[in-house]
């Protein structure tokens, strides 16, 4: 809404009947459900770029303003949830997505203040590299709270700066697979060139089918979004492997590195 404008988020219980023409584009299982509806008085979109807005990296916004995976981001958890989107628009009227979740009747666990006694703590020097202030401060902190120092990084050629200037021995790279400039891939790839004792845990919003075509075979991955649990398991699991040999996430998946750690 370049121009301002209106925009209305509406949450609401609906009920789904099976129907191939009143849905578009999905086969519908009836039942309760829990929708979202986003709309706005944009400047809309035509029917090209609608058919292809949860396309992975396709983006109608200038280079280095969009990556094209915030949608297909979205579009892949509501799939994971066995939920449907739709999306409405027409140029110059503006935008509506809706989204349908499967209501579940599920009484909930009371909230756990305190860490789970099976959370491992750790110690060691991380570098997190995340493009996203707000995930790279959490991720940050829940680091720091399992006892790992951290030095972190907003980008790829930021983690190689910091690296070369750091006096600690960092024992894990943990990296986003996609980001502006350097991908993760080709972030690990260059320092695992520069420090062979490093180990990677790279991380995405994408599935696990999605993401397998970036990285090589035997990459250490963990899905976005995670407990604060997961992340410490993981990075436990990456950090305490002995006698492992770390796969490259370059372009060619037979080159390795082994190291023993001691």
């Amino acid at each position: 809404m370049p121009n301002g404008g209106k925009l209305v988020i509406e949450t609401q219980n609906a009920k789904l009947e099976e129907s191939h023409n009143r849905y578009p584009n999905d086969d519908v299982k009836s039942g309760n459900y829990v929708s979202l509806t986003v709309s706005d008085t944009g400047i809309g979109m035509n029917k090209e770029t609608r058919a292809r807005i949860f396309e992975p990296f396709f983006t109608t916004k200038g280079k280095g303003k969009g990556t094209g995976l915030g949608l297909a981001t979205v579009y892949g958890i509501i799939k994971q949830s066995s939920g449907y989107v739709w999306v409405y628009s027409e140029v110059g009227e503006g935008t509506v997505v809706k989204i349908y979740i499967p209501r579940v009747q599920v009484a909930l666990s009371p909230a756990q203040d305190e860490e789970s006694a099976d959370s491992p703590a750790g110690s060691g020097t991380i570098l997190p590299v995340e493009d996203e202030d707000s995930l790279r401060e959490l991720n940050h902190k829940l680091l720091e709270s399992r006892g790992y120092s951290v030095i972190e990084a907003a980008s790829g050629d930021e983690a190689i700066r910091i690296a070369g200037q750091c006096r600690e021995r960092i024992g894990l790279l943990i990296t986003d697979v996609v980001m502006p400039g350097l991908t993760g891939r080709e972030l690990a790839e260059r320092m695992i060139a520069s420090y062979s004792h490093l180990k990677v845990l790279c991380v995405s919003g994408y599935t696990d089918d999605t993401i397998s075509q970036r990285l090589a075979p035997g990459t250490a991955f963990l899905q976005k979004p995670f407990t604060r649990d997961l992340l410490a398991k993981k990075v436990q699991e990456c950090l305490g492997a002995c006698d492992a040999t770390q796969t490259i996430p370059g372009r060619d998946s037979h080159e390795t590195r082994s190291w023993t750690r001691r």
